[in-house]
């Protein structure tokens, strides 16, 4: 569960393909709350139960579909004991979908765009940046062999053509981290075998896998001070045409890690009206391969404390119970204020873990 289906009704009125290199959009307006099923194009590939997703094919870039994102969240500790976390996303959205009549007259002429974020998170700060381009080989775009997705000196290059390993890099005025990250356990497909339907009615859908057993080292760099880091991450792959429906303003989403062996996935995407839950996903999964979803009814999510951001009201402490799985955990915020003050505004930050399970993770509030 990602932002990019909330901006791309701005990113599309707003981005000049004829322009500069890089841009960045103002005005929110009524982004949030916005719905993509408001401008689906039947020229844009639809996601269908039974399409398999293959590796290390569909690491890459899928252009013929609307949008999809590369998404790296980590639960770090310096070398002093200090909790941080960092998240770097790389998306990818179609301005118009792929012609094959259209005639490329320059290499600046494409209907791909990339937008790039990037976070870090302790205890007491939350600084965050953005990135804007085109695809254009010498820019920002997605690589095979080896595996790569970048805008300029942000980075994800791996040594060939599977996502691990690889070495993550950003630069940022006020922070920047360089880390290696390895993984030797099977990804997990969402949904039904990648395919991750988000409502009720099965009208939108994505295709959809993650990692959530990610080791993680190297340095994070942050008002001019480097920290020694080791920690452990999660990454989602999602793509798809259409996302939201009209009854759905936004989505509170979870990857939380109850124990070294099993991760948990859970998110929730929240009426319009009501701004209660309409529908809502969740998967145990477990570091060799095996998982387990549960149904809408058999997850509950509820919100108990909310923080203050610039006269929006963010839920940052949550009580999650599944009781079939016997999980029942309070979820805090590490940084209640951990807004993405970005084009984009929503809330995402590392999170505590505690209950019949102790860990860490990460959360994302989108809609508010």
């Amino acid at each position: 569960m990602r932002i990019l289906a909330l901006v791309l009704p701005i990113i599309l009125s707003s981005i000049v393909l004829s322009g500069c290199e890089e841009h960045q959009p103002s005005g929110m307006g009524t982004l949030l709350g916005g719905s993509e099923s408001q401008s689906e194009d039947p020229l844009f590939a639809q996601v269908t139960e039974g399409n398999p997703i293959t590796f290390p094919k569909d690491h890459q870039a899928h252009p013929t579909y609307r949008h999809e994102w590369w998404y790296l969240t980590a639960n770090l500790e310096d070398d002093q004991g200090n909790p941080l976390g960092i998240q770097w996303t790389q998306f990818r959205f179609a301005a118009a979908p792929e012609s094959p009549d259209q005639e490329q007259n320059t290499i600046w002429q494409t209907r791909q765009i990339y937008m790039a974020h990037s976070a870090v998170t302790t205890e007491t700060i939350h600084y965050a940046d953005e990135k804007w381009s085109r695809d254009q080989a010498e820019l920002a775009g997605v690589g095979a062999s080896p595996f790569r997705v970048y805008i300029d000196d942000w980075q994800w290059t791996s040594k060939g053509e599977d996502l691990f390993p690889a070495t993550l890099t950003t630069q940022s005025e006020q922070f920047s981290y360089s880390l290696k990250l390895t993984s030797h356990a099977s990804y997990q497909k969402q949904g039904e075998q990648g395919y991750s339907e988000k409502s009720a009615d099965g009208q939108v859908a994505s295709y959809y896998y993650s990692q959530p057993f990610i080791e993680v080292s190297g340095e994070v760099t942050i008002d001019g001070v480097t920290r020694r880091v080791t920690g452990q991450g999660w990454i989602d792959r999602e793509w798809s045409s259409q996302f939201l429906l009209d009854t759905q303003q936004g989505w509170d989403w979870f990857a939380l890690r109850l124990d070294e062996e099993t991760s948990l996935v859970v998110f929730q995407l929240r009426d319009t009206e009501t701004g209660k839950s309409n529908y809502s996903y969740a998967r145990l999964m477990r570091s060799d391969g095996s998982g387990l979803n549960m149904k809408h009814e058999d997850v509950s999510l509820v919100a108990v404390e909310n923080t203050d951001i610039e006269g929006r009201d963010y839920p940052t402490q949550w009580i999650i119970q599944i009781p079939s799985q016997q999980i029942d955990v309070s979820i805090s915020a590490l940084n209640p204020k951990a807004k993405m003050p970005l084009s984009v505004p929503y809330w995402e930050g590392p999170v505590v873990i505690d209950g019949t399970h102790q860990g860490l993770g990460y959360m994302e509030l989108t809609g508010y």
